[in-house]
């Protein structure tokens, strides 16, 4: 996840941003990829849209300037069968870039707005989700508008600056069970843009390292994840223990804010685990919540890394549903809020 970011690069290096799409293009406004001499990190799409933005940055590297926003038509110029018109910002990573990106590195999980000069001297800042500047400095930046994502403003001057919002993910899981299916299910999520806390009693069963986005809990304790986990995640049961499995569902299910909720097993196993919930007392339409059995219908396979990929699946199309929901919620206030 955000290769473009994590990348540990020790030669000179341009960041390339997909700044605008009209149209259908390959990847959406904020991709990015990192291009060096001799490699690149990430991608904004591949195609000969990549490969015209590889030569440029790379002849960047030795000459041009320091930033440039460059225009490609994808079916006209570049034969690609997207058809759109995509922009692409190029930023040599110079010094005040390369202390921007370093504090955006260490704010981690926190939600964050780069705004660099396309024009003129070289300036790049970092600022807050609240539009305090964090990191770098320009007495002349234009006010940012948060209620856009990534996209190209002008100030006062007419200079270009580039705003690129760099959001902490939003889709969290809470994952209980670090055997075979819980680790297959770590390493395919560690590409996605998500964050995960990985719970198990057996601290011996997680692995020596872990991706960036995923919190390794060993503790005695698990239903106590439940518990701090935020409003609206996501949540996987599949311990060794189908007592741990039925008090973790019970806890989940006492919450009345989960985004999502699926149990490994069969319909037997669910069948078992609604009646025992029932007798407990918990509500029919939350009971009703749990998904059981979990990943997506036509996929059989027990192999551990198949029943992941279902899984992954089945949580990005729920991520995707959740994230396209927020934003029409929120659609009316964007509104009002750029009059």
């Amino acid at each position: 996840m955000n290769e473009w970011l994590t990348a540990q690069v020790s030669e000179p290096a341009v960041l390339v941003t997909v700044a605008i799409v009209e149209g259908s293009g390959p990847r959406e406004p904020g991709a990015k990829m990192l291009v060096t001499a001799h490699g690149q990190h990430d991608t904004i799409g591949g195609g000969h849209l990549e490969m015209c933005a590889i030569e440029l940055a790379r002849e960047m590297l030795s000459t041009g300037p320091v930033a440039r926003l460059e225009r490609y038509a994808l079916g006209p110029t570049l034969g690609q069968c997207c058809g759109g018109v995509v922009h692409l910002a190029f930023e040599k990573i110079d010094e005040p870039l390369s202390d921007v990106l370093a504090v955006l590195r260490a704010r981690g999980r926190e939600d964050s707005w780069r705004l660099s000069a396309i024009d003129g001297p070289a300036t790049a800042l970092l600022l807050d989700a609240n539009g305090a500047i964090v990191a770098g400095a320009g007495e002349d930046a234009p006010m940012l508008d948060r209620t856009r994502g990534t996209h190209v403003l002008r100030d006062a001057d007419g200079r270009r600056w580039l705003a690129d919002p760099c959001f902490a993910p939003r889709a969290h899981l809470v994952l209980f069970g670090a055997g075979h299916v819980g680790a297959a299910i770590v390493r395919m999520l560690g590409e996605l843009p998500c964050t995960v806390i990985w719970v198990d009693e057996r601290e011996d069963m997680f692995p020596a390292s872990v991706p960036a986005n995923v919190t390794v809990e060993a503790t005695d304790a698990p239903e106590a994840a439940v518990a701090d986990a935020p409003a609206g995640a996501s949540y996987l049961v599949m311990t060794h223990s189908h007592a741990l499995d039925q008090r973790l569902c019970e806890a989940i299910l006492n919450r009345a804010d989960v985004g999502w909720f699926g149990l490994i097993g069969s319909n037997t196993k669910r069948v078992q685990f609604e009646r025992r919930m029932a007798a407990r007392g918990l509500p029919q339409d939350r009971i009703a919540n749990m998904v059981c059995p979990i990943g997506l219908p036509g996929i059989t396979s027990k192999l551990p890394a198949a029943i992941a990929a279902s899984v992954c699946a089945q949580l990005l199309m729920v991520w995707e549903a959740q994230q396209i929901a927020a934003l029409n919620a929120s659609e009316p206030a964007r509104r009002f809020a750029s009059r």
